[in-house]
């Protein structure tokens, strides 16, 4: 006898367990420092606390509680009663993901009386659509469809983007329940939505629970074909729990085919994943599984061994929706080793939890591995009663393979009664279902060959080519010329190919080569005009001034400021990045000493609260040459009194700095000057800041206006910097 497996998928109200890994950490990144930037104690910063609190839940659950004990001792505080739903709720989905479905649904309640206080629907909604999948994967199956269709209804109020979720989840919800095209209809409906918002997460999550059904009909091809397309979008995601989820129903295939070893690959890379996230669902229904790759293999005692385990995991969280699968194994096993007491046992247990949770899947295998026990024990009357709801089930519910096991067992107890008319009708009820699935058989695998064949063209993961082709077809007829002639072409092929490849590598490697070599140019002519000879000069000069008119103090304070420019200038030039307080440190020096000798600027640097200047790397000698110019060029003696103001704020993940002037204007400069003699280095940083907007991944520009414009009177350079933030060990 075979009993049917389907896995249960764990959607969270539309945002899945596992996200792409890159834009999930790039995701944490920014949070983290949006959180930095953001000083005050109110309702965006327990926003970011929650958010980071959700990013870490699948991967980091003790970070995620340390978020959620932060979000909501400061949402008490300021009395924001939303942010304390939400960590309540998150706190639920903590619990859910180890298996605590009690007290996930313990803070589910909490949040959802929560939520309905300030009528937010979206809040109650997700609460439903939550306390569904809980109830689902503890077995009560009713009352997980009243909680999805309560989150369905809110959701096609407000129109939220959660729909196809929880259209997800109750088409699941009636696969468990047996009710196989409810399910279909559900599922079909949340890929048509999924689709249409072009959201991969559902559209994967739909396919696999579609193919989950069709492998439960016996239609293998198209549950192959599901199952596929799912793992394919689940890998291009990086979501390892989803691909664990599809590798335990593609192993399931593999071992209705009776490919064992390939099944068993498959189960233990699934196991692997959810050992690493402490999914006890995950890792009970996988040593199920895998106990029943065992079982056919005849080694008994290892599949007892793997049941055991899988059935104590089970009923240690509480997984009503799980346990009869197990049970019905292990009757299967000790049905195998002839100890009916123990297999009837098992069977009745699952028996009695398939009636309470309405799992009518689970309760035709209960009954089929009833009436064989009582069969092989002379107890014919019993075995014909429990083979007969057995075949009412299978054909109510169409279970094909559940349907012909029951005939088989009518014709067996039918004969061992002496009643040949009805065993002879048994019998041959069983032959017609036998040779259909034979036929569908011969017909799914052609079908499978040919769709394993094409998707082997399409994905390129490790995983994925698991599913290469079983058999080989040789046509033993075919000319010996023609195929040498084909092999040769395929060679050509292969050889032309490599050739393109090379030659766009090469290409590639030659113009990396060309952009490193052009970066170094650039980085070496800032360098040289970083401290030019006629700033050293006259710095010198007036050094040498105060000397010989013996200002000793003044000397020495002009000195030190000098040498400290130089250190800071050949520091900064040294390194790729440096702290923005030390770029800033060297610019208020080239201030103070053009400045010492007769105070001829007021000036000032300014950093607004929301720049963090020692968290902050940056591009060296990036501000310094537009403060040069603005010294050079912006004024003439009759502009009284002379003011440089730089000012550095940080706004929207945006590092900008901006340097004004008082001065004559840009315009009137152009006018007065060559066009030929624009400020080399502020030609250089432009150039340069081309480059560095590669190398940091992040824009970098800078525009210069005249104030004019604006009916004032100087210059203004804003400076977008490309920045990274401090490494903490």
């Amino acid at each position: 006898m075979r009993f049917n497996r389907r896995l249960i998928i764990l959607c969270l109200f539309g945002l899945f367990l596992v996200f792409k890994v890159s834009a999930q950490n790039a995701r944490i990144d920014s949070l983290k420092t949006e959180l930095l930037q953001h000083k005050k104690q109110d309702s965006i910063k327990v926003n970011l606390l929650n958010a980071l609190a959700f990013s870490f839940f699948s991967r980091d659950v003790k970070t995620s509680l340390n978020y959620l004990e932060a979000a909501n001792t400061l949402a008490k505080s300021i009395n924001f009663k939303k942010g304390i739903a939400r960590s309540v709720y998150i706190k639920g989905i903590t619990e859910a993901t180890q298996s605590n479905f009690s007290q996930a649904l313990n803070y589910y309640s909490e949040a959802l009386n929560l939520y309905v206080t300030i009528q937010y629907k979206k809040g109650i909604a997700n609460c439903y659509n939550a306390m569904g999948i809980t109830l689902r994967n503890k077995g009560e199956l009713r009352k997980s469809i009243e909680h999805f269709k309560e989150a369905i209804t809110i959701e096609e109020e407000i129109g939220s983007n959660n729909l196809s979720a929880s259209l997800l989840n109750l088409g699941t919800a009636y696969e468990q329940l047996g009710d196989l095209g409810e399910a279909i209809f559900y599922l079909k409906k949340a890929i048509s939505i999924a689709e249409s918002e072009n959201n991969q997460e559902r559209i994967a999550y739909s396919l696999n629970n579609l193919g989950i059904v069709y492998n439960i009909m016996g239609n293998y091809p198209l549950a192959l074909n599901h199952q596929s397309k799912s793992l394919y979008i689940n890998e291009k995601l990086g979501d390892s729990i989803s691909m664990a989820h599809n590798l335990v129903s593609i192993g399931a295939i593999y071992k209705i085919q009776k490919y064992y070893d390939k099944a068993m690959v498959a189960y233990k890379r699934s196991l692997g994943i959810y050992e690493r996230i402490n999914s006890k669902l995950g890792v009970a229904i996988t040593l199920n599984v895998m106990g029943a790759i065992y079982n056919e293999s005849g080694n008994y005692s290892e599949a007892l061994n793997h049941y055991l385990k899988a059935l104590k995991l089970a009923k240690d969280i509480g997984a009503n929706s799980e346990t009869p699968y197990i049970l019905n194994n292990i009757g299967k096993a000790y049905l195998t080793l002839k100890d009916y007491k123990k297999a009837h046992i098992y069977f009745t247990e699952s028996m009695e939890i398939s009636l309470d949770t309405e799992s009518r899947e689970n309760l035709c295998g209960a009954y089929l591995g009833l009436a064989e026990t009582y069969f092989k024990q002379k107890a014919f009357n019993l075995a014909k009663t429990y083979a007969t709801k057995a075949k009412n089930i299978a054909e109510n519910v169409n279970l094909l393979e559940f349907h012909k096991q029951a005939y088989s067992i009518l014709a067996d107890v039918y004969k061992a009664k002496g009643a040949y008319k009805q065993a002879l009708a048994s019998h041959e009820n069983f032959k017609i279902l036998n040779d259909s699935i034979f036929n569908k058989e011969n017909i799914q695998k052609i079908t499978q060959l040919e769709y394993e064949y094409k998707y082997q063209k399409q994905l390129d993961s490790a995983s994925i080519r698991e599913l290469e082709l079983t058999k080989t077809v040789n046509e033993t007829n075919k000319d010996l010329a023609k195929t040498q002639r084909n092999y040769l072409w395929a060679v050509i092929g292969v050889l032309l190919i490599s050739m393109i490849l090379g030659s766009v590598i090469f290409f590639q490697k030659l113009k990396n080569a060309e952009a490193e070599t052009k970066n170094a140019m650039i980085e070496q002519k800032l360098l040289r005009s970083q401290m030019t000879p006629h700033f050293i000069f006259n710095s010198l000069s007036v050094l040498q001034g105060m000397i010989l008119n013996k200002e000793n103090k003044k000397s020495v304070k002009y000195l030190s400021k000098f040498s400290k420019l130089m250190r800071l200038t050949l520091e900064n030039s040294r390194d790729k990045t440096v702290l923005l307080s030390n770029e800033l440190s060297a610019v208020e020096n080239y201030l103070a000493l053009q400045n010492l000798e007769n105070q001829a600027y007021q000036y000032t640097i300014k950093v607004n609260d929301s720049v963090n200047s020692e968290a902050l790397l940056v591009p060296p000698m990036l501000i310094q040459p537009f403060v040069e110019n603005a010294v050079e060029h912006a004024f003439v003696d009759t502009i009284s009194p002379k003011k440089i103001d730089v000012i550095l704020n940080f706004s929207n993940h945006k590092l900008i700095c901006t340097i004004t002037d008082n001065g004559v204007g840009i315009n009137a400069n152009q006018n007065l000057k060559n066009s030929k003699k624009t400020s080399l280095s502020t030609k250089i940083t432009s150039e340069r800041l081309k480059m560095l907007s590669t190398d940091f991944n992040m824009k970098g520009w800078v525009t210069i206006e005249d104030l004019q414009n604006y009916n004032k009177q100087g210059t203004m350079v804003t400076l977008l910097l490309p920045y990274k933030l401090v490494k903490v060990v």
